[in-house]
């Protein structure tokens, strides 16, 4: 399957590790073009870039905080001046609440807990989206790929902040699919299952994860080369018609 990403520009946003890390590289495999955000981690994310130049891509990392919209619009101009348009656009970068916050009862969860979640899960990917749609538009094609998670479907307790987030987000891209796919532009949701990042590996108990992968269907946890593998798909010229669409990565659990 010819994925048509030679030297097309791609941005992935907190792809300083994680999926993020594994969908750069995956690009980079391509030949793609790849703008490398990081809110603090600037070292991983370097690394990440020299892996993607390592693979065959090109790469430049970029500063990038969900929760200032000034550093959105620095990354959108630096990446158009660094290649002078965006193809694609993965909304990956992701700011956690308060772990805390799961053990609690719904009504015991503050509202200083609600709303800072809601405006960087759904708001920063708002205005991202802001400053890429237009040189998109401008170039007659696109691809966007918002990555959710399962919290959003699956109804896990002590989620609440952040599955009303994401799933803000599939509805945000239902409308986008109908918007801008008259102007070659194709938007969608990929919602991985419990992932087994680095992060995710260290933070939850083996016991857990273990219960999880003998959950799930395919026998093991989702990884991020699984998801990666989706997003490059749907972000590439062999997506021609997948538009509007949420769509599972999690082994069929």
């Amino acid at each position: 399957m010819e994925l048509g990403l030679t030297n097309r520009v791609v941005l992935v946003t907190g792809s300083s590790s994680g999926i993020g890390r594994a969908t750069a590289l995956a690009f980079g495999r391509e030949g793609a073009c790849v703008g490398i955000t990081y809110r603090s981690q600037r070292q991983q994310a370097e690394e990440t870039a020299r892996r993607v130049i390592e693979v065959g891509g090109q790469a430049v990392v970029i500063p990038y905080d969900l929760a200032r919209e000034e550093t959105i619009k620095e990354a959108v101009k630096i990446v158009g001046q660094q290649w002078g348009h965006i193809d694609v656009l993965v909304n990956n970068a992701v700011q956690w609440g308060s772990l805390e916050d799961m053990s609690k009862r719904f009504e015991e969860v503050p509202m200083s807990s609600w709303k800072p979640t809601l405006d960087l899960q759904l708001s920063g990917v708002y205005h991202t989206l802001q400053q890429v749609v237009p040189l998109m538009r401008a170039h007659g094609w696109g691809r966007i790929v918002n990555i959710s998670s399962n919290v959003a479907e699956d109804g896990i307790p002590g989620t609440g902040a952040y599955a009303a987030a994401k799933a803000g987000l599939h509805g945000l891209t239902r409308v986008l699919a109908r918007e801008l796919g008259p102007a070659g532009i194709l938007s969608n949701v990929v919602l991985p299952g419990f992932t087994l990042t680095e992060r995710n590996r260290d933070q939850f108990p083996q016991a857990m994860q273990t219960a999880v992968a003998q959950q799930t269907p395919t026998g093991r946890l989702t990884k991020p080369e699984d998801v990666a593998a989706l997003i490059v798909f749907l972000g590439s010229v062999a997506n021609s018609h997948v538009n509007g669409e949420t769509i599972r990565c999690t082994g069929g659990i």
